[in-house]
């Protein structure tokens, strides 16, 4: 792909960030999660950025891991390694004094879902929609939904919609509290950077708050992201999760065997 995968754009105190491979619906291909890797690490440093906006290029918002090219059975060791790495640039962006505003524009699935719900605030297009994912590929989730998702809606409720693999529309979203508000579609990106200006101009009382609401709930943090890696990196190498992807790339029902 020519165009660069993750387009990043400074205004002032704000930073937005794109994922840009629309013709997947910016699927999470290896050289955008390099970016990601090294994006946002320096942005968390960077004394002159508040906030960031993270939305998508095009229809989608993020569909996920791109399975678009046959591969070779994952190895589970690499697997583990290669989450951990992802995982560093997640625990910083999330524990950072960075106010995180994520503009769900479409379609966010499997980790884009994930990436979705690491906004401290969540703005969401009327036609944006939530699925899993996981479930079709024969894998656990991954990119922290497991984490996020039962802190805004309930263990319960959680449970339910990683599980049934069902797609969640922006209204629903919204009322079940998975999301901070809906606005109309082409309204979305600047109601995200409004939103993110009045964080940026916060005073040294709104990023405690911001600490205090994290802290209430993420002391487990570390716990869960080894838990998370080790749970996708053995499934990653399971007989499901061959058959998912072969079934996802040929567009058919795939047929799981529980090994």
């Amino acid at each position: 792909m020519s165009e660069v995968p993750l387009m990043v754009d400074r205004q002032g105190a704000v930073a937005v960030l794109t994922l840009n491979n629309p013709s997947r619906l910016n699927s999470l291909i290896p050289p955008m999660r390099a970016q990601l890797e090294e994006t946002i690490p320096a942005l968390v440093k960077d004394p002159e950025i508040r906030a960031v906006v993270i939305t998508g290029a095009g229809r989608g918002f993020c569909s996920g891991g791109d399975f678009s090219q046959k591969r070779d059975r994952a190895r589970p060791v690499q697997v583990h390694r290669d989450m951990a790495r992802a995982q560093m640039w997640m625990r910083e962006l999330i524990l950072s004094d960075l106010f995180v505003v994520t503009a769900v524009n479409g379609p966010a699935a499997g980790a884009g879902f994930g990436l979705a719900m690491m906004g401290d605030v969540v703005f969401a297009s009327d036609q944006a929609f939530f699925k899993a994912g996981f479930p079709t590929i024969g894998v656990s989730a991954d990119y922290l939904l497991g984490w996020n998702l039962p802190r805004a809606v309930g263990t319960v409720r959680a449970f339910e919609i990683l599980t049934s693999n069902r797609r969640i529309e922006a209204e629903e979203a919204e009322r079940i509290g998975m999301v901070t508000r809906v606005v109309q579609h082409d309204a979305l990106l600047e109601a995200a950077l409004a939103y993110a200006r009045q964080l940026a101009a916060s005073p040294f009382g709104v990023v405690a708050t911001k600490k205090l609401v994290r802290s209430a709930q993420d002391h487990a943090l570390s716990e869960y992201m080894r838990l998370e890696a080790h749970s996708f990196a053995l499934a990653s190498a399971s007989d499901d999760y061959q058959a998912g992807i072969d079934a996802f790339r040929e567009k058919r029902t795939p047929e799981f065997t529980g090994t």
